[in-house]
């Protein structure tokens, strides 16, 4: 990622590359962190320490695992997001109804922070999670969003994370994207089809502010057996929408 911070902290950075490994790596002792960021053990031993101190890891027999204490953060930035409280009770009410995985999706830093999800009765588990950030090109979320932003923005945001993915299907040139964003305004709903992860299919839709500015987008995901034909196409995008109207009209008046 681009370093933007004018005059970075070097201790920061090596702080949060500490919490990212530990992360990825599902927990690690101080030998296997410092061979995975390549810095000297007793240098790792004196951030795992500190971040021990503060509560932030925790030490599970020399295995150090991320600590709770960023789970009260973290849902103190979703609380903090005014559309978390408007739409989650619609969100649950698309799930409910159609019996599938439900959506809200906001764009932070350039991606996409899922900040609710709603299960339905035939809701199918996925590797992803409330807090889970993707690249906004490879969800039906993310390009419901990135469509209502300005030109300048999302030039901004490809320069800074790229495109392509994992999934095979994944938008891989700026000249599909900016065809991909234009179809997303015209229908007024975006698809992914298996775009992020194969076998999955996604409905999403934008949802502004009273300004017409972008804020989030709601939607719901399943599996490729039961996203197709006129399901797929029709009757989920109708409910969607329904849903993403109901929650604008409740965040101008609330």
């Amino acid at each position: 990622m681009a370093k933007t911070a004018q005059n970075p902290v070097k201790s920061a950075e090596t702080t949060f590359e500490v919490l990212d490994a530990l992360k990825d790596l599902d927990g690690a002792g101080v030998t296997e962190l410092a061979q995975h960021l390549d810095i000297p053990k007793s240098t790792v031993h004196n951030y795992l320490s500190t971040l021990e101190q503060e509560e932030y890891v925790v030490n599970r027999d020399g295995v150090y695992e991320v600590g709770l204490r960023f789970l009260e953060l973290g849902a103190y930035a979703r609380h903090r997001e005014k559309l978390f409280g408007i739409a989650k009770p619609e969100v649950d009410r698309l799930a409910a109804e159609t019996g599938e995985l439900a959506n809200i999706l906001v764009e932070e830093h350039g991606r996409g922070s899922y900040l609710y999800r709603a299960r339905g009765d035939k809701a199918v588990q996925v590797k992803a999670h409330v807090g889970t950030r993707v690249p906004l090109h490879t969800t039906a979320l993310g390009k419901a969003i990135l469509a209502h932003m300005s030109t300048e923005r999302v030039d901004a945001i490809v320069d800074r994370h790229g495109l392509g993915g994992e999934a095979s299907k994944s938008i891989s040139s700026r000249a599909e994207l900016e065809q991909e964003l234009a179809d997303v305004r015209d229908r007024g709903v975006a698809f992914d089809d298996e775009e992020r992860l194969e076998g999955l299919r996604c409905v999403a839709a934008p949802v502004l502010n009273h300004d017409n500015e972008i804020i989030g987008a709601i939607s719901v995901s399943g599996p490729t057996n039961r996203f197709r034909g006129d399901r797929f196409r029709e009757e989920l995008p109708q409910k969607v929408l329904e849903v993403a109207n109901v929650i604008e009209l409740n965040v101008t008046y609330s």
